[in-house]
């Protein structure tokens, strides 16, 4: 049958419930597409589609759970454990693709959820589930059966101990949408990052807490923290997808009686060595971390990193209401970087009164009006500036 690609008069999106998951997406679940949705074990990712499906099946979306990984029981028991109503959801054991298609064509579910595609397997297929050629042939299958009856396909998928997707990379360029859930156990803290998407833009972000009674959406402070005014401490503009948020980054400079030593938290440790590299501040040990439940772009707090470090070094706090927006190169010199409006709004809306740029970057009008931007081309010109009351 050959069909006409005249567009749809109004895209149809699946609203999930949840802002910072239908952000995520573009704008909620596109029906008929598949969804991969990976991280590693014990993070959560099974507990989030769970409440997902019960959040789409009370707003008159019905989903059916293909689970192979728990059996129906345990599936029922955590379902009452963060409170969801289970008798609403549909259940099918999902080990056998056979049953788990068959199910699916039956109950016609506008969202059907399987965890996991590694548990899965093709009877018709040799090799043991979670298997290259396994994962394939399910993949293909599960991927023909969200096109043919416009039911959305959440996949969820594990990773390596290397942080890779587990399976063939074929799966990637399969599914329409990779989404990755990654958690701290410590704060149980998760955060939901947008990857490939065909439907809508990559590296947004959505901000979780994982409770008593499940994962509760945990958007981040637009204020910098109370610590601004501390020795040590920065606010850097960072960019979480399309948002900017304000980040406090914070310094521990202290004598040392063998070897200097640097140790990174919430930052990346290679790129923060590449930073002190740049500032040679080679003072002792430092200790440095990233506050606020934020995951951003590595790029555009630059100055607001390698400030705090001289600050710390001479036990002087920083002028208060002061935030940084730019890129360090390995010569010293402040280049802009990408979303410096989005930035620029963010830092007011955050309170501050003074922010440094890289000299070039275009500076708005309108909402940032009252905020003192001063251009600096060189690191040197922005730590004189940043140091001085």
């Amino acid at each position: 049958m050959v069909l006409r690609l005249a567009p749809d008069p109004e895209e149809h999106r699946i609203q999930t419930g949840w802002p910072g998951v239908d952000r995520v997406l573009g704008g909620g679940f596109v029906p008929g597409s598949v969804v991969l949705l990976a991280g590693a074990p014990g993070t959560g990712k099974s507990t989030l589609l769970l409440q997902l499906a019960s959040a789409l099946t009370g707003a008159g979306h019905p989903c059916l759970l293909a689970s192979g990984e728990e059996a129906r029981g345990q599936v029922a028991a955590r379902a009452l454990r963060v409170g969801i109503d289970g008798s609403a959801l549909a259940y099918v054991p999902g080990r056998s693709l056979g049953d788990v298609v068959e199910s699916a064509r039956a109950e016609r579910p506008t969202v059907l959820v399987v965890d996991s595609i590694q548990t899965i397997r093709d009877t018709a297929s040799d090799g043991f589930p979670g298997g290259v050629g396994q994962v394939r042939a399910c993949a293909d299958a599960l991927i023909d059966l969200a096109k043919e009856n416009d039911v959305t396909v959440l996949l969820i998928g594990h990773v390596t101990k290397q942080g890779d997707l587990a399976g063939p990379r074929t799966l990637e360029h399969a599914v329409d949408a990779v989404l990755t859930f990654e958690g701290d156990a410590r704060s149980g803290l998760r955060v939901l990052v947008g990857g490939k998407n065909r439907y809508g833009p990559e590296g947004e972000v959505a901000w979780f807490e994982m409770t008593s009674r499940g994962l509760v959406e945990a958007e981040p402070s637009t204020r910098p923290g109370r610590d601004g005014q501390e020795a040590g401490c920065a606010t850097g503009i960072v960019l979480a997808g399309r948002r900017a948020l304000p980040v406090d980054v914070q310094a521990l400079v202290v004598p040392s009686d063998g070897p200097p030593r640097r140790q990174v938290s919430g930052l990346d440790p290679r790129r923060f060595h590449i930073v002190a590299a740049v500032t040679a501040v080679r003072r002792g040990g430092g200790w440095v971390q990233a506050g606020g439940p934020g995951r951003g772009s590595g790029h555009g707090g630059g100055p607001g990193v390698r400030r705090r470090g001289p600050s710390a070094a001479a036990g002087r706090p920083p002028p208060p209401d002061r935030g940084f927006i730019g890129e360090v190169a390995l010569t010293g010199s402040v280049r802009p970087v990408p979303g410096a409006e989005a930035r620029l709004s963010a830092a007011a809306d955050a309170g501050l009164r003074d922010v440094i740029v890289a000299k070039g970057t275009t500076v708005p009008s309108g909402r940032t009006s009252g905020l003192r931007v001063v251009e600096a081309a060189h690191l040197r010109d922005a730590l004189r500036w940043a140091m001085t009351k």
